[in-house]
């Protein structure tokens, strides 16, 4: 990737003015954004996109807003879709990466939506999904290694075998379900041997694998 310069621009009084946009600045802001979602396979979050051009949070909501507006861009929710992103979309969703989860000790859930990833429908059924970062090295037998994104698919049922989304005590893990019906137990079992199972009377299922993405 070629070294770019970085325009540093001196902001006072809470930024640009709302009535006079820098039409530079907006042709800058789409070319970012087509050129980190070439690399990364995702658009950049508002405040990733505020770092990559030196200017403040408020600034680079501001200017997507206008642009929006004018039909230069589609920003909504947190989601940016330039002309060349809409054109190379065709036969993707875009599914919302929510945090990381635990794969050796259970991670509290985090609410906040980190970014929004482009998948091939192809990939999925019907349904409502999401995708997840793997922490830690508890299911590496299952082939989901740390730093992994997982696709989850939305339920609250498994079947015995499934890798599920298990909240525990306010907190989640990703885990493969047994249930021992003889203790009448839930069983959370890693895929390395040097965990072990997590036996608790009741767990909420949140969400089964589907897919674990390596090449984001």
């Amino acid at each position: 990737m070629p070294i770019r310069s970085k325009v540093v621009r001196i902001e006072y009084g809470g930024g640009f003015s709302m009535r006079t946009k820098n039409e530079a600045l907006m042709q800058e802001i789409v070319e970012e954004v087509d050129e980190f979602y070439s690399l990364r396979g995702r658009t950049p979050t508002t405040r990733e996109l505020a770092d990559m051009l030196g200017i403040s949070h408020t600034t680079v909501i501001r200017y997507l807003q206008d642009m929006d507006a004018r039909k230069m861009l589609d920003y909504d929710n947190g989601k940016i879709v330039t002309e060349k992103i809409s054109k190379s979309q065709d036969g993707t969703v875009s599914v919302p990466l929510v945090g990381s989860i635990s794969c050796g000790q259970p991670l509290l859930s985090e609410e906040s939506v980190e970014s929004y990833i482009r998948i091939p429908t192809e990939w999925l059924g019907s349904g409502e999904y999401f995708l997840l970062r793997a922490n830690g090295d508890s299911m590496v037998d299952a082939g989901i290694d740390d730093e992994d994104i997982v696709i989850i698919r939305k339920t609250s049922e498994a079947e015995d075998g499934d890798i599920v989304v298990a909240l525990v005590d306010n907190e989640n893990t990703l885990k493969r379900l047994y249930r021992d019906e003889k203790k009448r137990k839930i069983v959370l079992h890693p895929e390395n041997p040097d965990y072990d199972d997590i036996v608790v009377d009741y767990c909420e299922i949140q969400g089964v694998a589907v897919k674990v993405l390596k090449d984001l």
